[in-house]
């Protein structure tokens, strides 16, 4: 590997750096391929955080797991340099998909980053800190380790997450999910109907008004959710409707501007039918991510330097997804750049992709992010600095 024409960081600290990944490429590819095959839901990913934090150990780091107050946080730290970098690592899986975000190649890369650096970081003017977050997928690991503290202190933070095609900064939104729940009252739905209060009645007027609503919400504006529960036999008025409800905006001053005029077409459906209405956070709001700018001209370089090709992305283009590192980027300069597993056709959250996630071309990316990352960090310490603000 040949790091970048004009390094910002010595060419053979970046070499050497490039050699100690690939010398434990086939660990770091094997550790991608057995959290794949072990998916693990959010804050319940036992083995996947104990394999990354038994892997930083034997890279030389000081490791704490099941810290935060979250059994399944990891934070493990090398150097005393005096450019702190954070590099996280992601694990958690889908319901029924298992890694069909590919968050086993996240895990992967970010040891692999932290196995090239572990015995430069004095040299290159680094600490370096990883930090393993639960439950990405909703449950907002990042957020409750940003609250507590994991992040203090860091002058970067930095990722790579899977994809279709590479991306250098992924547009994402701000995000708030809740759980809705309608109570009415049973009867016989043959013989005493007027007994009843219909509690799917109440989720059927709620969605037909968000339909509505639609119309006058923003282009980059998402709401949509599953109904998990309305009733259990069809001669019976159901009393109980629950259902799992996400919103999504550009911003998050836009998302808590749209928040309350979604809320108000549950309400409409309690109001319609007699329904008591419940409505109850599921998780931490999720922030829109701001890529810091200089960061990722970094990144790029380095990345480029492997044979990473970044299609054009259209100005003002929004991308549906959103994520927890969007919190930290509001307090840290943070990059979240997408490694393409090129898989056309097939995008995250789809089956596809959770095959997509242990073929060759993931493996490649495993080590390609590892490597982009570490020069990276390299880069930073030898003087590059970051944008003033969060944003670049």
């Amino acid at each position: 590997m040949t790091p970048p024409a004009h390094p910002l960081a010595p060419a053979p600290a970046k070499e050497a750096v490039a050699r100690r990944i690939q010398g434990a490429g086939e660990r770091l590819v094997a550790l991608s391929h057995r959290i794949h095959a072990h998916p693990e839901l959010g804050f319940e990913e036992t083995l996947a955080s104990q394999w990354v934090a038994d892997a930083l150990a034997d890279a030389g780091y000081e490791v704490r797991h099941g810290c935060y107050d979250l059994p399944t946080a990891v934070h493990a730290t090398i150097g005393d340099g005096p450019v702190h970098v954070g590099i996280c690592a992601e694990y958690d899986a889908l319901p029924d998909l298992g890694h069909a975000c590919g968050h086993n190649v996240i895990a992967a890369a970010a040891v692999g980053a932290a196995t090239g650096l572990a015995a430069l970081a004095d040299d290159l003017g680094l600490t370096v800190t990883v930090l393993g977050t639960p439950a990405e997928e909703g449950g907002g690991g990042k957020v409750l380790m940003l609250e507590r503290g994991a992040f203090d202190g860091l002058d970067a933070a930095m990722m790579v997450h899977p994809a279709a095609t590479e991306m250098l900064a992924m547009p994402l939104l701000a995000m708030s999910q809740f759980e809705v729940s309608y109570r009415g009252r049973p009867a016989h739905a043959g013989a005493w109907p007027e007994q009843g209060v219909n509690a799917a009645d109440a989720m059927t007027v709620a969605q037909v008004a968000l339909g509505l609503l639609r119309q006058q919400t923003r282009a980059d504006d998402r709401v949509h959710g599953i109904v998990t529960g309305a009733g259990t036999a069809p001669n019976v008025i159901p009393d109980h409707a629950r259902g799992r409800w996400i919103i999504r905006s550009g911003t998050a001053k836009a998302l808590a501007e749209l928040a309350p005029r979604v809320h108000r077409c549950f309400e409409a459906g309690a109001v319609a039918t007699g329904c008591a209405l419940d409505l109850e956070p599921a998780g931490p709001d999720y922030a829109d991510l701001r890529h810091d700018a200089s960061l990722l001209r970094l990144y790029r370089a380095n990345a480029e330097a492997l044979g990473r090709i970044f299609p054009e992305v259209p100005p003002g283009s929004a991308v549906g997804a959103a994520t927890d590192m969007g919190n930290v980027s509001h307090v840290v300069p943070t990059i979240h750049p997408m490694l393409g597993l090129d898989c056309p056709g097939v995008g995250n959250h789809q089956p596809g992709f959770t095959a997509a996630s242990v073929t060759p071309t993931a493996d490649r990316a495993v080590l390609d992010g590892a490597t982009a990352l570490a020069w990276t960090a390299a880069d930073l310490a030898a003087g590059a600095g970051v944008g003033a603000a969060a944003g670049g």
